[in-house]
């Protein structure tokens, strides 16, 4: 049984899109001051060795039955926020674990939700209408199998405002300035292009937008995890700095992960500083 059934009790709810694995409109360019890096594949990153990538054979471990356990994970989704309405990404979506309950929690369960002064409903480019309480995952992998793992978890819990997307290794093909926050699940540190990522993450966040970022401890010796899949706060901060974003929330309760909130660099939200 998929751990997202047990673990988060994702009976979830449907809301159509005929478009799976179709690619968002990313920007060619930025603005002036911050132009989009060129970057080639790297080993290393600012002192850290990249990690390779977990392949689809290994999806398994991503839904194994301990996992809610060992990392808390209903504790984690809790604190991301996710409210009716948003648009929110899974970038290493993997089978889905976490995209099927973002997908609930974006959306709408019942007219009682919304409110009379909430303003019309909306329209795509294409004109087709759609109620903006009505929310969207934009699940991005760059493995057509995952995301074929993912549509049949989908169509198992017979959930539709997923977007599957195939991204590239060094853009997750997001639209500009729409997406309220990214998840990124022990997967940054795996990233071949870390700028170049960062920088589309960063274009497609509204001015609002936070990234949340779920990194092992490599401060903790006792955490179970190969040390190249493991990132130390100080690393964090130096590499998303570096990428014109600020630490803007941390919850620190979790038994083996970081989770860090990183906004735009002139995002309205205020800094802090990591404990």
């Amino acid at each position: 049984m998929c751990l997202v059934a047990v673990a988060f009790s994702a009976c979830l709810l449907n809301h159509g899109d005929a478009h799976a694995d179709k690619p968002l409109t990313a920007p060619e360019t930025s603005a002036e001051s911050n132009p989009r890096p060129k970057e080639k594949a790297r080993k290393t990153y600012m002192g850290r060795i990249v990690a390779q990538p977990m392949s689809h054979l290994g999806a398994s471990w991503l839904i194994r039955p301990e996992r809610n356990d060992e990392e808390s994970a209903v504790e984690a989704f809790g604190q991301l926020g996710i409210r009716p309405g948003m648009t929110v990404v899974d970038l290493g979506c993997g089978n889905g674990f976490w995209t099927l309950p973002m997908a609930k929690a974006c959306r709408a369960e019942n007219a009682d939700e919304k409110t009379a002064d909430s303003g019309p409903d909306q329209s795509d480019e294409a004109g087709n209408e759609h109620d903006k309480w009505n929310g969207q995952v934009l699940a991005v992998d760059i493995q057509r199998e995952m995301l074929a793992k993912l549509r049949q978890n989908m169509l198992r819990a017979g959930v539709t405002n997923i977007q599957p997307i195939l991204g590239k290794v060094d853009d997750p093909r997001l639209p500009a300035g729409e997406v309220d926050l990214v998840l990124l699940v022990d997967v940054y540190h795996e990233f071949s292009h870390p700028q170049s990522m960062l920088w589309s993450i960063r274009e497609s966040l509204k001015p609002e937008g936070v990234i949340a970022l779920l990194e092992y401890r490599a401060e903790d010796p006792d955490v179970p995890i190969k040390p190249l899949h493991k990132m130390s706060k100080h690393q964090i901060m130096k590499e998303y700095t570096a990428s014109k974003f600020k630490l803007v929330r941390e919850y620190n309760d979790l038994p083996w992960q970081h989770l860090m909130f990183f906004a735009r660099d002139d995002s309205p939200l205020p800094a802090i500083e990591p404990k």
